[in-house]
Parts: structure tokens; C-alpha cells; sequence
């Protein structure tokens, strides 16, 4: 059995039932500040591997006039995407391999824990290269000193959510510029700290992680984990 087919026959939903909805806010707020802090303004937003789609349900409401549209393989959505299209939202959804389906240039194509999933990430980022002039990545950071100590938390999320490739910042800014991007900002999201809320045993880990953050954040997130990456990127070889 193909490595992907987890995401086809139902295997990804029965382990992940909520498809990590709880998250989307979130991400699109840091995908608008992004966006506002370096003054685009986008007429079309695309979003690979969209999932539930609830990250450019949220973009919409802020940015009405964008065009906004999601590509995901799991036919499993189909009933989420049908309740989002019954509200009038204004987000057309698509199923099927973007880089087979998708048939226009978005001025923004987002890639929202993505990659990581994938069999062949370079492949597949330097075909993606193509349909955008803006690209957006959130990439979660798994590896750390720490779990490669406790060695479980890596083999979960390759169990349950997929991980198929792991990385450090530095890592995955690397892979991006290998694949032909060139990085016009990175950021930490903070996530340790959305995720504090959820529970005492996250609120716990949160304390050690702003402490050993305030000293070096750069040493921190690699000793402790607890982090994601946030990058702008744009094609190396665009024109200027």
C-alpha cells in the first residue's frame, strides 16, 4: 500500500476525526500579519493540501474580494467543503492532485503542514514553484534535542498525523531554497503558547519553553521543541 493512500481510504480521518480544524484560526491570523507586513494585497489565494478548509474560511472574512481556492486529495472532505459552500463563504474547493488540477497563477499559494507529509518534498515544492508568485509555508518543527531523546513523540506523529520527513528551522529553510526559493522572511509563531491553553500538561511545558526561549530562542526551540515556522518565500528565479 502506497504511503498516501492514508489520506484517500479513510485512514487519516478515523486517527485525526476533527482534521486538526481547531488550529485554523490561528494559522490565518499569522498568515494575514505576514501578508500586511509586507504590504500584499493578493487577488487570488490558493491554499495546497487545504484540508478541512477552514484557514481560507477565515481569510475570506477578512479579505472578501480575494479569490480564494483549496486543493486537497482526501475525498473525505467533500461534506466539510459542502458545508462550507451551503454558508456562502465564497471558497471553491477541489479535489485532486493541485499540480493535475490547478490550471491558473495564484498570487499567493499557501502550504499549511504540508510538505512534511509528502514522499518526495523536493519534487514536489519545485513543481509547486510554478502556480505561484507568493508562496506561504507553515512548517511544523518536530525535531528537537528533546525528542530525539524521548524518541515516542516522533514515531507518534508519523503514526497519527503522517510526518514522513522531520525538521529544524534551518532544515526547513534549506529545503525551501534547494527546491528554487528564495526566503524573503521567516518567523516563530509562538505556537507553545496557543497551545498552552489546551491542557496543564501543555501549560507546564510552555514554562519550561519560555524560559529556556528567553535566554536564546534560536538554542531554545532547538533543545525543547514547541515550535513552528512561518516563511514568505518567492520563486528564485522570478524576476525581481
Amino acid at each position: 500500500m502506497k504511503i498516501e493512500a492514508r489520506y484517500t481510504d479513510g485512514t487519516y480521518l478515523s486517527q485525526n476525526p476533527d482534521w486538526d480544524r481547531q488550529d485554523s484560526g490561528w494559522k490565518a491570523s499569522k498568515i494575514l500579519e505576514m501578508l500586511r507586513s509586507h504590504q500584499l494585497e493578493p487577488t487570488s489565494i490558493c491554499e495546497v493540501g487545504c484540508g478541512a478548509g477552514d484557514i481560507l474560511v477565515h481569510l475570506r472574512r477578512e479579505m472578501p474580494r480575494t479569490s480564494m481556492s483549496g486543493f486537497d486529495i482526501s475525498p473525505q472532505l467533500a461534506r466539510i467543503w459542502e458545508r462550507h459552500e451551503e454558508s456562502g463563504v465564497g471558497v471553491q474547493f477541489n479535489l485532486g492532485n493541485f499540480h493535475e488540477v490547478n490550471q491558473q497563477m495564484w498570487d499567493v499559494v499557501l502550504m499549511c503542514d504540508v510538505f512534511e507529509h509528502v514522499r518526495d518534498p523536493f519534487t514536489f515544492l519545485e513543481l509547486t514553484r510554478e502556480h505561484g508568485r507568493y508562496f506561504i509555508f507553515h512548517v511544523p518543527l518536530d525535531l528537537s534535542v528533546l525528542s530525539l531523546l524521548r524518541g515516542t513523540p516522533l514515531i507518534n506523529v508519523r503514526k497519527k498525523v503522517g510526518h514522513l520527513h522531520f525538521y529544524t528551522k534551518d532544515l526547513a529553510l534549506a529545503t525551501l531554497t534547494d527546491s528554487g526559493y528564495q526566503i524573503l522572511r521567516w518567523q516563530y509563531t509562538n505556537a507553545s503558547s496557543f497551545a498552552a491553553s489546551r491542557s496543564w500538561s501543555a501549560k507546564l511545558a510552555h514554562l519550561v519553553r519560555y524560559v529556556g526561549y528567553g535566554l536564546d530562542k534560536d538554542f531554545g526551540v532547538r533543545l525543547l521543541g514547541g515550535e513552528t515556522l512561518l516563511v514568505l518565500a518567492r520563486s528564485a528565479s522570478a524576476p525581481s
